[in-house]
């Protein structure tokens, strides 16, 4: 079967569903790949760079059209490129068919079947073909380039001969994929960076990335991530409430907000209002995520860039992985090329449309003439269900020293206790052991009772080299044996030499495991 990517007519696209190395991939698994004539061009594709892969360069995308059996688009179809369908035809692209019904009904009406790559159910096994999460996580990572190109300052804080430069301080509203990379940006470049989002269980991933997650005095247990596919879920107006009182508080601090959050089949929510621009300081930047689907910010404008009068910038582009056209378009085509490989089991170049699959029923909106969305829900959680988190108590003064008597005193018992129970084996033994051997062993008792208490108090992270000199200190022990080398006795020259034997191994392994930790900090 034959597989096309048309070039995009969306004004300012510049990604392409299809690049030479996917297609290179592509044909391994049986297809025949063409390409319009300068589809790639604006994400860095000649034609000559895909004819050298083996992919058919036609001059139109009518032409394309009707010669390929799966098309695939990045952007959803336009009328024109509806009325190109044929029976028998697989469409794939982005197609938003909650919010396109009748691009969706004129699509059925062709008898074409429409694989939304945007409907991929978010289960492990579709990581590799989630387009949404790869365009978000280019979109995030982008939102703080722009930010910090509208910004008269430094995101790190430097202290120089010319003055001190205070680090930025930037609120991250949304810790979905884009914001999750936005946050690993903003930390790298050297910002104070505060991250919100609905989702109790994302705190955790917020604060291992070094941002500080902002916590509402609110009690109302919200839902978790797992009953909404991962997404965020519509919040009580109390919640919200609670929510833009925050928000107020942290307006006039923030010098860069980046607001990401969007709830699936809704408008975006307004979480930045009017009264929070105004209350931010001049220089300050706004950069919205969600002004496609309206903005979280009440005074954002889809697809510009507008300052207010007390001097912020408002970024409300629509378009930021096409801004890194030759990184999203790599990262899609993959997306689609590992959907081609779900659909082609068999590796022979014919698509095998198993509705039974989850991800492939998921992600496929028109089918046999029949419209098949919504789809059920997918056998497998997106994921495990999140058990509710008690914050610990802090405790009060008197509290914290009750504690710290009640584990000295536990502490206290417990070496009493070894110490009886030691004493107690040592008279027990004293009473058949001669004297001479009893000298040894309450030496011998003596040394693995300290070095006991020694090791036990170290800390885990600190065994292992601990461990390794120790083994090569003690190994002093391999004098003793070299004197009873020479005895003339062959039992007690077999049981030295086997010492000495076992007592080198300690040393030279000791000091080499030493050594090869101390290289792990070596720069080369």
């Amino acid at each position: 079967m034959k597989i096309g990517a048309p070039k995009e007519i969306y004004e300012g696209e510049n990604r392409v569903a299809m690049t030479p190395d996917s297609a290179l991939q592509l044909q391994k698994l049986g297809y025949e790949c063409f390409i319009e004539t300068g589809a790639g061009q604006k994400a860095g594709f000649s034609d000559a760079a895909y004819e050298a892969a083996g992919v058919k360069v036609v001059k139109t995308a009518a032409a394309l059209f009707k010669d390929a059996d799966i098309v695939a688009k990045v952007r959803p179809p336009v009328d024109a490129e509806i009325k190109r369908l044929s029976k028998g035809q697989t469409l794939i692209s982005f197609f938003y068919p909650g919010q396109s019904k009748e691009l969706l009904e004129k699509a059925n009406a062709t008898g074409a079947t429409v694989i939304a790559m945007d409907m991929v159910p978010r289960i492990s096994r579709a990581q590799k073909m989630d387009a949404l999460s790869s365009m978000a996580n280019i979109a995030g990572y982008r939102a703080v380039i722009e930010a910090g190109n509208n910004f008269g300052r430094f995101f790190t804080g430097q202290v120089t001969a010319a003055g001190k430069v205070p680090p930025a301080k930037v609120l991250i509203i949304g810790a979905g994929v884009a914001g999750l990379a936005a946050i690993g940006t903003s930390t790298s470049l050297g910002a104070i960076t505060y991250a919100f989002d609905v989702r109790p269980e994302v705190a955790e991933q917020i604060e291992s990335m070094g941002a500080e997650f902002v916590y509402l005095d609110f009690s109302e247990s919200q839902t978790d991530g797992a009953a909404t596919g991962g997404y965020a879920a519509p919040s009580s107006p109390e919640f919200r409430e609670a929510q833009l009182k925050k928000f107020r508080e942290l307006a006039p601090e923030i010098d860069i907000v980046i607001a990401t959050a969007l709830i699936p089949g809704r408008d975006a929510p307004v979480l930045w209002t009017k009264d929070m621009v105004e209350a931010m300081k001049p220089g300050s930047v706004i950069v919205d995520l969600a002004a496609e689907r309206g903005g979280n910010c009440e005074l954002t404008v889809k697809d510009e860039k507008i300052v207010t009068p007390n001097g912020v910038t408002i970024v409300g582009y629509t378009d930021f992985p096409s801004r890194m056209a030759a990184q999203a378009s790599t990262l899609y085509s993959t997306n689609i090329r590992h959907m081609m490989a779900d659909l082609t089991p068999a590796k022979d170049g014919v698509v095998n449309q198993n509705m039974e699959d989850d991800v492939i029923r998921g992600a496929t909106v028109t089918h046999d003439g029949a419209i098949t969305f919504p789809p059920p829900p997918p056998k497998v959680a997106a994921i495990a269900v999140q058990k509710p988190k008690e914050k610990p108590k802090e405790l009060t003064v008197e509290e914290k020293r009750a504690q710290e008597v009640a584990a000295f005193k536990a502490q206290t018992r417990n070496q009493f206790t070894l110490l009886a129970v030691g004493g107690g084996l040592i008279l027990l033994v004293g009473l058949y052991a001669p004297a001479s051997f009893m000298q040894h062993f309450i030496v011998f008792v003596l040394s693995v009772f300290v070095g006991f208490q020694v090791i036990w108090n170290v800390s885990h992270s600190l065994h292992t080299p601990l461990m390794a000199v120790t083994n090569a200190i003690s190994s002093i022990i391999i004098l003793g044996a070299l004197m009873q080398i020479g005895s003339g006795s062959f039992l007690v020259i077999l049981l030295a030499a086997l010492s000495v034997f076992m007592a080198g191994i300690n040393i030279f392994g000791g000091f080499m495991v030493t050594r090869r930790m101390l290289a792990m900090f070596q720069k080369s």
